[in-house]
């Protein structure tokens, strides 16, 4: 039982308090189709494309909740949290220094599709993380069609799973929602049950992202919409037992794993205490309708190793777009 696997107690307090999963960056080898995918079958909206990238909104209030760019193989470019202000941005940059970890760009203006305010640094395992405020605002969509509000979690492979929640407890102050025994652990950052889930596992890499519906009935027209252009789960439907959310997960052109879900628990923080969940099929699926998942789906999920966008050596590593903001000094990041 994963009871010591919090974050211990520090002296200093989480770098900002993140409001959403704002968006997430996939590269892909695969972008056009990807790109295609997403758009005329998943159920996105394209807000800029260039050869480079694609840049996909849902019907939430985001600017973008998926970027795709050009790279030679998959991978997990970076993941974007929301806060408040950008004085929130600059007090952040001065804590993460304060820890030891110097941003590898801003607090400032952030020079890519959307702008914002923001800064961006790496997780223990190489994931780039970027913090972002005064985002360009889209004009309001409808949510009639059944199509994704936006992005809800991202689920992550990791070696260490102890050090990573206490990573992110601890740095960015997200809170364990339940585990899945020792296996899995679910962590927030807003009434939502989970906005990052961890899974242990032989190396680093994305596991899947996650997609909401408004409502199980949407969801339930999504994969309807999805069979009509021939693409069928490859595990699903289902409802979870941690978390309480439906499920049903593809691939996408790539390889990469996206899925459908909706109704996802709320919590009401002072009252709601973490559980281990059992790992065992009828915890896994309430609903007894998806079956196990298949072998091929369990290898997509697994991913390919991922040392991250930045990484020495890593395929198509590009820092100068992860450095596009303005470096802080250190007196100005301090304050």
């Amino acid at each position: 039982m994963p009871t010591n696997a919090v974050a211990p107690h520090h002296q200093a307090g989480p770098v900002a308090r993140l409001r959403a999963l704002r968006s997430v960056e996939l590269r892909t080898p695969e972008l056009t189709r990807a790109a295609d995918f997403y758009a005329e079958v998943w159920g996105l909206e394209v807000v800029e494309r260039d050869t480079h990238g694609s840049w996909l909104r849902g019907t939430g209030e985001e600017h973008h909740v998926l970027s795709l760019s050009r790279a030679e193989r998959n991978g997990l470019g970076r993941i974007s949290f929301a806060v408040g202000t950008p004085a929130e941005i600059d007090q952040a940059a001065g804590a993460l220094l304060a820890r030891g970890i110097e941003p590898v760009a801003g607090p400032g203006p952030l020079d890519q599709v959307g702008g914002g305010y923001g800064l961006r640094f790496t997780d223990p395992e190489g994931r780039l993380i970027e913090l972002s405020a005064q985002v360009e605002a889209v004009p309001p969509r409808g949510r009639d069609a059944a199509v994704p509000v936006g992005v809800t979690h991202a689920v992550l492979n990791t070696t260490d799973i102890d050090a990573l929640v206490a990573f992110y407890c601890e740095v960015l102050g997200l809170r364990v929602s339940d585990w899945s025994e020792h296996q899995m652990a679910f962590l927030r950052c807003n009434a939502d049950h989970h906005c990052i889930a961890f899974n242990q596992a032989e190396w680093a890499s994305l596991n899947h992202v996650a997609y909401e519906m408004t409502s199980v009935d949407h969801f339930m027209r999504g994969l309807g919409r999805l069979r009509h252009h021939g693409v069928v789960p490859q595990w699903g439907p289902g409802r979870h037992g941690p978390g309480n959310n439906t499920f049903s997960y593809f691939t996408d052109p790539a390889g990469l794993v996206c899925e459908y879900t909706s109704e996802v628990a709320q919590i009401v923080e002072d009252q709601w205490i973490a559980r281990v969940w059992r790992r065992v099929p009828e915890l896994s699926d309430l609903w007894g309708t998806a079956g196990p998942p298949s072998q091929t789906i369990r290898c997509h999920m697994a991913g390919e190793p991922d040392p991250g966008p930045l990484a020495a050596g890593a395929p198509d590593a590009s820092p100068q777009e992860a450095v596009q903001a303005t470096k802080p000094q250190p007196e100005e990041a301090a304050r």
